[in-house]
């Protein structure tokens, strides 16, 4: 009986590991597709094209950098003591001016509802600007205000890449020159901090970059060695014989 019993164990137990190897086989056996299948569900068709959840997402962005941008935009003429910022708030006022108007054009024909108040964060923000004077007020402005258009900007190429739907396309188109107008002008105050934006970026990112090697130290690129062709010899020490350019060199043919 005792036998039976521990073979009995035995068994069970090797079915149970047998069942946990098994399991994660059996759960991601239909999740082949997600992806596509978020997209079908999030879509809904309109005469202009389909209409996903990412576009309805671009105009509801469009539209809250609208709502804290443009009175940071006239604060910043009204109270900003450097003419290339109040020049950046300008731009802010006229550009979100014309896409607010875009945005909720195009939200009333979709049938998409748009806020009509900041984000707790974006009135934060406001509450920041309005709590600084002097050059702290200037750099403030235009290092938050930089930060938020690089985020929208990303935003925009993803939808205008994907986007079915002409009247999103349109939108996109319109917010990509007008957000970038806007980081060029917050550029052109000097007083955007890149190294902050390059480490907010790294952290942010979710693989290593690829590209050629770093600069060598007197700024001469590191050439690799070329490999050794298929088939012809290689040497595991010099070879022996006339130092370079006596053979065949124009000082030897003189």
């Amino acid at each position: 009986m005792r036998r039976i019993n521990g073979t009995a164990l035995v068994v069970a137990a090797l079915l149970a590991t047998l069942a946990a190897l098994a399991f994660p086989l059996w759960s991601y056996a239909d999740r082949t597709g997600t992806g596509q299948a978020d997209l079908a569900a999030s879509t809904v068709s309109t005469k202009w094209g389909p209409l996903s959840a990412v576009d309805r997402d671009l105009l509801v962005k469009v539209r809250l950098a609208g709502l804290w941008e443009l009175p940071a935009g006239q604060q910043a003429i009204e109270r900003a003591p450097s003419q290339s910022v109040k020049a950046a708030g300008d731009h802010l006022v006229v550009g979100h001016t014309d896409l607010d108007a875009r945005a909720r054009s195009v939200a009333s024909q979709l049938g998409v509802e748009l806020p009509n108040q900041p984000t707790p964060e974006q009135q934060g923000w406001l509450r920041e600007l309005t709590a600084s004077t002097g050059t702290t007020y200037e750099r403030l402005f235009a290092n938050l205000l930089r930060r938020a258009h690089g985020k929208v900007f990303a935003v925009i190429a993803q939808v205008r890449n994907s986007t079915r739907n002409a009247l999103i396309r349109q939108l996109a188109d319109a917010s990509n020159q007008t957000v970038l107008d806007h980081i060029t002008m917050l550029e052109a105050t000097g007083l955007v901090d890149f190294d902050a934006l390059a480490n907010e970026a790294a952290d942010g990112a979710t693989a290593s970059p690829t590209g050629p090697p770093p600069p060598a130290p007197g700024g001469q690129v590191p050439v690799p060695a070329p490999a050794a062709p298929t088939g012809t010899q290689t040497f595991t020490s010099m070879p022996s014989g006339p130092p370079v350019g006596e053979i065949g060199s124009p000082a030897a043919r003189q």
